[in-house]
């Protein structure tokens, strides 16, 4: 099994986009390509090694446009801000 999916949210941990969220729109090889919805769209994600990314959450259904990208990205840090205030 494959730990990186198209679907799933990921974490930068190396650049200068370390420590943001994105989601996988395609995984290759060596490299996952990740989108944000708004700089990084589904049509131009950021190509990146899978070993400069960590797979944070299970696999999401549903087509991956820029709309449900920023959707699934929204849902996730609300629920993480709402875990970190209790």
């Amino acid at each position: 099994m494959d730990r990186y999916r198209a679907g799933m949210l990921a974490r930068s941990l190396a650049g200068h986009d370390a420590g943001q969220v994105f989601v996988i729109t395609e995984a290759d090889g060596a490299y996952v390509y990740l989108s944000d919805g708004r700089i990084r769209t589904a049509e131009r994600p950021k190509k990146k090694k899978k070993k400069h990314v960590q797979p944070i959450c299970t696999q999401r259904a549903g087509a991956l446009d820029d709309a449900s990208v920023r959707k699934i990205l929204r849902n996730y840090l609300n629920q993480e801000k709402g875990k970190q205030e209790e």
